[in-house]
Parts: C-alpha cells; structure tokens; sequence
C-alpha cells in the first residue's frame, strides 16, 4: 500500500479561538484526489467543534464499514475522505450532507504528477523519481494511468466525482475557493463562503468568519500544499502543455464542462 507523509497541523488548538456551535447533521466532504482537500477540510474545521470532528479516518470504501459511525444522525460529526461512488456509499449517505471537491482536470495532472514525485508520496512510483523518463512522459502516465499501478484520469474523476453528480451533492470547483479566498475582503466572498458553509446548518456566518477560513486556509497548516511537499521535486511545468490538454480531452471528452470548466 502507498504511503503519504504529512506535516502535522494545529487546528485543533486554534479551533479553541473561535465559539463553536454544534453539528446537528453529518456533513462529508468528499473530494477527487488533489484537488484541495485539505484546504477544505481544515476551513470547515474552524466552524465545528473538534469534539464533532471525525478525526478517526481519512474515509475511503475498503474501510467504510469501519467508519459509518460518522454518519451517525444522532451523533453528527464532520468526516472527509475520497469516498467513491458505490451501493455501500450511497445508503452510507442516505440524509448526510455530501461536498463533492473538483479541479479543472488540467491542473489536476501537474497536481497529481507533483505528488507522486514528492518524497511526502512512498510507493509503486518511486522508479519515476529518478530522471529516467521526461516530464511530459510523466504528465501522460497522470492522464492515461500506469498499468497495474495507478488509475487513469477518468478512471478517477468518474468514480469518485461525475457518477455522484445528480445525487443531491454539493459541487465546489477548487478554484473558487481560491478566488474567493484571495478576495476574502469583497462581497463576492462572503456569498460564497456563506454558501459553502450553509451544510453546517448556519442560517448566516459568524461576525469572524473571515478570520476562521483564514487560519484554516493557512498553506502551512496543509501537509499536501504544493510548497510543504517533502523532498526534491522534478521541475514541472506551471501549466499544462498544449499537447497534454488536447490528450486530456481525448482521454476524458466533455469531462471538463460537465464540471463547469470551460
């Protein structure tokens, strides 16, 4: 099994600088892999008690049936995780409020090749780290997968996000989170984040909300943020080649605007 290597964070302490309400209905944020999970989890950790914080597992099916406690309707807590799509899942889910996190799929490949090259990803991609095959060799493994190692592109996103869409999730692109983050001050933002955070039941944000989503939005509180990567990382390109977008959409057509992305 692969390992992921992360910094701790101290969230939970500074959870304790803000006056929480309780949860009273289970909330998932569940998330395509890279594609800001961390970001969001550690925003919404700001604005539920720790105590209600289902910090037991990363929840994913292979250990679902573990972990269904954390949608307990009587105990609501605030879980993440990469959960697919599945008969399991969605009886799991029946009456939980469910985030689905997506990235424009052309961000995702240079997202996903920067992590498995980093020394925080242990696994069945260590051979790439050596400089035996170029980037853009790399960036077509993230798009078309590895065999027997690795899931493709739309492997990826069908099952852990498109074959959800329909279902009464919520979808919240990366990106406007980060917009709106960088323009936490503008009016635009507090729509957004009072949207985005209505799941935890708020009929409207608290007075220090934009402090909270800060502190939680912090790069150096997230373990997989592109700056706290342990180890050398391959020099990737800061966009997509051309190449690779067009290859992207061979390997996914219409998966782009079917998200919102165009």
């Amino acid at each position: 099994m692969p390992k992921v290597i992360l910094k701790q964070d101290n969230l939970n302490e500074l959870n304790a600088n803000y006056v929480q309400h309780a949860l009273l209905r289970p909330v998932l944020l569940n998330s395509v892999p890279k594609c800001g999970t961390h970001l969001i989890k550690n925003i919404f950790r700001m604005f539920v008690p720790v105590s209600q914080q289902y910090h037991k597992a990363f929840i994913q099916l292979p250990i679902l049936k573990n972990n269904l406690s954390a949608f307990n309707q009587q105990i609501p807590h605030l879980s993440w995780g990469h959960l697919l799509f599945s008969d399991e899942s969605a009886i799991a889910l029946q009456d939980v409020k469910h985030i689905i996190v997506v990235r424009d799929p052309y961000d995702w490949v240079l997202a996903r090749a920067r992590f498995f090259l980093s020394d925080s990803f242990q696994g069945s991609m260590e051979h790439l780290k050596n400089g035996r095959v170029s980037i853009t060799e790399i960036l077509n493994m993230m798009i078309f997968g590895v065999y027997q190692k690795a899931p493709t592109l739309q492997e990826i996103y069908t099952h852990n996000a498109i074959a959800w869409l329909g279902t009464g999730i919520k979808l919240v692109r990366y990106e406007d989170i980060v917009k709106n983050l960088k323009n936490i001050d503008k009016n635009e933002a507090e729509i957004f984040f009072t949207d985005l955070l209505s799941v935890l039941g708020f009929d409207e944000l608290p007075a220090d909300w934009r402090a909270r989503v800060l502190t939680g939005a912090d790069r150096k509180q997230s373990g997989t943020f592109r700056e706290n990567l342990s180890g050398s990382v391959i020099d990737l390109p800061e966009t997509l080649p051309d190449m690779q977008k067009q290859l992207v959409e061979y390997a996914a057509p219409g998966l782009r605007s079917l998200l919102g992305y165009y």
